[in-house]
């Protein structure tokens, strides 16, 4: 018996870690902003803004809210967004997911027009449906989606954070638009969700900008039109204090709690890892920390409010899921989910099938200096510490035409190293993009047509190397990270290590084929 018991143990033990074990912010690293969670069953779904890039809003599957696995995108087609002419500071922002009697639901803004709308699925892993607008308010941004007692309510961020019931079959407006609140006075009262526990309405929102004084606060009510009372212990999360104002967090907010099927609560955020004065290239990540919510209380967020890089906390039983590769082969009929393109791009300019085993890139005039879509496909960085290797083939290219492999940030912030065929010649560069300066930092003739190239990144410099036989990597320049930071440059994107190929004329047909894409993180 005592053999049976001891065999059970052992059996038990990997769950019994599996359930209290902690766990590493973010749980969805790089450029994952403003999250927002639902919970069908046992099964959890998040979705992010995407801004300017495509496919749009990406939709993540867990099982246990750590890790992540990208099964789908929200906005796939032209039909659904467009975006052409969007970049880092417009385009899709501030998504929500909900899920009410078997359909999800995400909902967005669409920036410069602020036109809310809203797609719909049974099935979150393949095709959303055509937008749903709301035609009668053209608000600021942040909607959100709150059904109550077999009715939809659709809110929304405006100087205060109104409310109105609608149709969810067609959008249209069902009530009278009421005020909510307005915060506590912090700038930008926005990110508004509302939960019904024990009887309260409950509504959260981030205010102070999404910056370094980014912060959550939450008021109830027992009515849902109000008035809602703030919490005493306001913000509820928050890291502009002389307490975390060195943690590697900053700027915590736009939240969104969920309650898992053991009946724990937790809420995701969104916050960047700063490196050196407070800067961040990387963009807003995704952050999680436990929530107690006793019954008739406040929630109380990770015990302090506070949240940290490695978690020491119970959670969920955890359930790995599968990572993105390291290395893209390129051998698959489609690209991975985690590659993005820019605005709303013509797909005849990439292909997988022109040359097995390669990604072909059919350059444009439109270059990735220019606001729109040029050839281009790029995931994100993820770590601060990284190394992104590609192998290019350019015995395709025409006099004057550029391909290769860029840290691209903006269309105006990114550092290149890149190949150009002039004069018969080929040649590699390092090509650095900052504002209106444009510059060949040094260039080297090489003999052949194919070339490895790679940026690599630590705290202080992005490094831009090439090499002709994959063993021995020459520099040819590197620049300082903040040059490529959000405090920098502004916008709500963060860097993407992208392959790219750009010509001077329409009727340049050239091309360079990609062998394969490699990003290793330390």
């Amino acid at each position: 018996m005592k053999r049976i018991y001891i065999l059970i143990f052992f059996v038990l033990l990997p769950y019994i870690f599996s359930w209290s074990q902690g766990f590493k912010n973010p749980v969805l690293p790089g450029f994952h902003a403003d999250p927002s969670v639902c919970r069908a069953g046992d099964d959890f779904y998040l979705v992010n803004s995407t801004f300017q890039y495509f496919p749009g809003v990406p939709v993540y599957h867990s099982k246990d809210l750590i890790h992540w696995q990208q099964i789908g995108a929200c906005l796939t087609r032209p039909s659904q967004v467009n975006l052409e002419g969007t970049d880092g500071n417009s385009g899709i922002y501030a998504t929500t997911i909900r899920y009410h009697e078997e359909r999800f639901y995400m909902i967005t803004t669409l920036f410069p027009s602020r036109k809310h709308f809203y797609v719909y699925t049974d099935n979150p892993a393949g095709e959303w449906s055509d937008p749903i607008t709301i035609d009668f308010t053209i608000g600021s941004c942040d909607p959100t989606l709150f059904f109550d007692n077999g009715k939809c309510y659709f809110l929304w961020k405006d100087e205060y954070i109104k409310i109105c019931e609608i149709d969810v079959k067609t959008g249209k407006q069902l009530s009278e638009i009421r005020q909510l609140w307005s915060g506590l006075g912090g700038r930008y009262p926005e990110g508004p969700h509302i939960y019904k526990k024990d009887g309260y309405y409950y509504l959260m929102i981030a205010e102070g900008g999404t910056e370094h004084g980014h912060h959550v606060t939450i008021a109830r009510s027992r009515v849902l039109y109000g008035p809602y009372t703030p919490c005493p212990s306001n913000p509820i999360l928050s890291h502009f204090s002389q307490e975390m104002q060195n943690s590697p967090i900053q700027g915590l907010g736009h939240a969104d709690l969920v309650q898992a099927p053991d009946s724990s609560w937790w809420m995701i955020c969104l916050g960047y890892r700063t490196h050196g004065y407070l800067q961040h290239v990387m963009g807003r990540e995704t952050f999680l920390a436990p929530v107690r919510w006793d019954k008739n209380a406040w929630p109380v967020v990770n015990g302090n409010g506070t949240i940290q890089i490695d978690m020491k906390c119970t959670t969920l039983p955890q359930v790995k899921m599968p990572r993105e590769p390291e290395r893209d082969n390129f051998s698959e009929q489609k690209l991975g989910l985690y590659w993005s393109r820019l605005c709303n791009p013509n797909f005849d300019n990439y292909s997988l099938s022109a040359r097995k085993g390669y990604l072909r890139l059919i350059g444009t005039p439109i270059s990735i200096d220019q606001v729109g879509s040029p050839t281009f496909v790029g995931r994100r960085q993820t770590e601060i510490k990284f190394k992104a290797t590609t192998a290019i083939d350019i015995s395709q290219l025409q006099a004057g035409s550029q391909a290769g492999l860029t840290a691209y940030a903006a269309h105006s912030n990114h550092y290149d190293v890149q190949m150009e065929r002039r004069n018969g010649k080929n040649y590699v560069q390092a090509n650095i993009r900052i504002g209106q300066m444009k510059h060949i930092e040094k260039e080297v003739t090489v003999n052949t047509s194919k070339v490895y190239l790679r940026i690599e990144g630590d705290r202080n410099f992005y490094y831009l190397l090439y090499s002709i036989d994959n063993k021995t990597y020459e520099k040819l320049a590197q620049m300082e990270y903040r040059y490529l930071s959000t405090e920098t440059i502004g916008g709500f994107t963060g860097v993407h290590l992208g392959l790219f190929a750009q010509t001077k004329e329409k009727t340049d047909k050239s091309f360079a084929d990609f062998d394969w894409f490699e990003y290793i993180t330390y």
